[in-house]
């Protein structure tokens, strides 16, 4: 919608774009100010034809400035007889030997995209990480690698860099099979490489606890209300705790939800009443780390940390497969 001089009303009014009939209406008075407008966007449509090939997509796709060209190529199209006679034609010698040198570019981007997608992600991070596997290519240091862990190592560092960070086991859950210690390898060696080419050491930002709630909290179906009282236990609690981010997360939610007059599994959590929360560090006296939860009890580090890792095992799901 805009604003746009309307002839009866005497005025800028709004006026709505019509994308299929290409008309331009007055949103108060419904005058149409233009007609059969041409729509210059993308095409999201496709079309299938006759010849039955694989992609029927009549127009192509953007430019990209990672691959050669933009990622413009020729290419000949097969004719009606068999693929046999094609490839024995000088059009089909021609054909193989302009083959295109960013192949494996398009392919690594491509798994990055289906990553991302399965994650969840914003397009900045998936650009980002494009980026970061298209510097490692370049230094031509990556053969013999696990290519599944670089990808996924590049995807990592992309969503630290955004401050949308993911934690190991959810990029791992979308990695093609590479293992958490691939992925940590990997990364180790791209961050080695990026400062290598930049001269200087990369930063991939810092992690918080509360980086991760609100996803955490969607994922158990927790109401707004808790949310917000685990969000602010997280601020309170990173003031003076040192431990892993992730934990502190699982234990929050963890304390949070005991909290709570509705007291059911995690796992069948429903938005109910809740109760403040107040995490504060114990007095000096006491020396053993404890937690004052609430008005009700000490929590012993113990046993917090055994929930928040029980906890943060079961809120870092998976997504799940693709259809």
């Amino acid at each position: 919608m805009g604003d746009v001089y309307c002839a009866d009303c005497k005025r800028m009014t709004e006026v709505v774009f019509d994308h299929a009939a290409g008309d331009t209406v007055c949103s108060e008075c419904g005058l149409v100010l233009e007609s059969h407008s041409i729509d210059e966007t993308s095409e999201w449509r496709t079309f299938a034809n006759e010849s039955g090939d694989n992609d029927p997509v009549r127009v192509g796709g953007p430019t990209n400035p990672l691959l050669t060209d933009g990622g413009l190529s020729t290419v000949i199209s097969k004719p009606n007889g068999t693929t046999s006679d094609f490839l024995t034609s000088s059009l089909g010698r021609w054909q193989n030997r302009g083959s295109n040198p960013d192949r494996s570019l398009i392919l690594a981007f491509k798994s990055i995209a289906t990553m991302s997608d399965r994650l969840g992600l914003v397009a900045t991070i998936k650009d980002r990480a494009n980026e970061i596997y298209k510097k490692v290519e370049d230094q031509k240091s990556s053969r013999g690698r696990n290519q599944d862990a670089i990808l996924a190592a590049c995807l990592y560092i992309a969503c630290r860099q955004e401050d949308k960070p993911r934690t190991v086991k959810e990029i791992c859950s979308v990695a093609n099979g590479a293992t958490k210690k691939e992925i940590g390898r990997a990364k180790e060696y791209i961050m080695k490489q990026l400062e290598l080419e930049n001269g200087q050491s990369v930063e991939i930002g810092t992690i918080h606890a509360g980086d991760f709630m609100r996803r955490f909290c969607s994922n158990l179906g927790m109401g707004n209300q808790t949310v917000k009282a685990a969000q602010e236990a997280v601020r309170k609690a990173e003031e003076f705790d040192i431990r892993s981010p992730i934990s502190i997360a699982a234990a929050v939610i963890y304390i949070v939800t005991q909290l709570s007059d509705d007291k059911k599994p995690l796992k069948g959590r429903r938005s109910g009443g809740f109760l403040a929360l107040e995490l504060s560090r114990r007095s000096s006296t006491a020396g053993d780390g404890s937690f004052l939860v609430g008005g009700g009890g000490w929590c012993s580090p113990s046993k917090s940390d055994n929930k928040a890792k029980e906890l943060s095992n079961f809120i870092a799901i998976a997504p799940p497969p693709l259809a």
